[in-house]
């Protein structure tokens, strides 16, 4: 007998997987026909210097995708903070371009958000966990920021955002490396009470959390039960309609940046 998936399981496959574009400033080539899912509303503003590689992950024991994306205006990102970006389930890097990630980014700048880097790579459907010889969590701590320092960003300031298995990843690689992250934005993160976020969840304590989630989803108990529980208060907590996908996510947006940006300016001088 074939055990039928859970409410849970259905909400962790997210959104639908697009097509594969490979970006380089301006050029763009489709190598794959796009295939149907919620996708969010995109904000009339240039991507900017998107680019989407092959690296080999010595964590994952395999060849990934390698995205980046710099706001239109700042050249090739040189110089500028990162916010390590953790998809969700059925999501990979090959979908950022569809989602507007980047233009949502140059969108952000242009509204006064200080500006910053995205930057993901392919970490399949783990949880953002090690598996056997397969760490996706090691490649993000590790690899993610060498191949950003080779693209000349500066990853001595480092966010991470994430939604639903990516939201869980993000808060559980905060909490395994305490004080690295400036900020973490997780959409609709797949937490549970009993879980792993949630038993170290005082690990986040000095970690501005903004979390998001909306109304229609069926995570939103489980959110608002780890805001509840955060060792400090969420920088950030909302709760709009919406349901688990981009047309809500592409909604937050806009307020992730903003507060992100602003987690990886420089200290003021005092």
């Amino acid at each position: 007998m074939v055990a039928r998936p859970t409410r849970r399981q259905l909400l962790l496959a997210g959104t639908a997987t697009a097509a594969l574009t490979v970006v380089g400033g301006a050029a763009a080539k489709q190598l794959t026909r796009p295939r149907p899912g919620p996708a969010p509303a995109l904000p009339d503003a240039p991507a900017g210097d998107e680019r989407l590689i092959r690296r080999p992950s010595t964590a994952r024991g395999r060849t990934v995708d390698f995205w980046t994306a710099v706001p239109a205006g700042y050249g090739d990102g040189r110089g500028l903070p990162v916010c390590l970006v953790l998809h969700g389930a059925s999501s990979t890097p090959r979908d950022f371009a569809r989602f507007g990630l980047a233009r949502f980014l140059t969108d952000a700048v242009r509204r006064g958000a200080a500006p910053f880097a995205l930057a993901g790579a392919t970490g399949g459907r783990l949880s953002w966990r090690r598996s056997g010889a397969d760490d996706p969590q090691r490649m993000v701590r590790e690899e993610l920021p060498a191949w950003c320092a080779e693209r000349g960003f500066d990853t001595s300031r480092v966010a991470a955002w994430g939604w639903s298995m990516g939201g869980f990843g993000s808060l559980l690689l905060a909490e395994t490396f305490p004080g690295w992250l400036r900020a973490v934005a997780a959409f609709s993160p797949a937490v549970r009470p009993g879980d792993a976020v949630f038993t170290d969840v005082e690990r986040l304590r000095g970690t501005p959390v903004g979390l998001w989630c909306g109304r229609q989803d069926g995570l939103l108990r489980d959110v608002r039960a780890l805001a509840r529980a955060l060792p400090e208060p969420p920088v950030r907590a909302e709760y709009a309609d919406g349901r688990h996908n981009f047309t809500y996510w592409g909604t937050v947006i806009p307020d992730a940046f903003a507060l992100l940006g602003a987690a990886l300016s420089p200290p003021r001088p005092s």
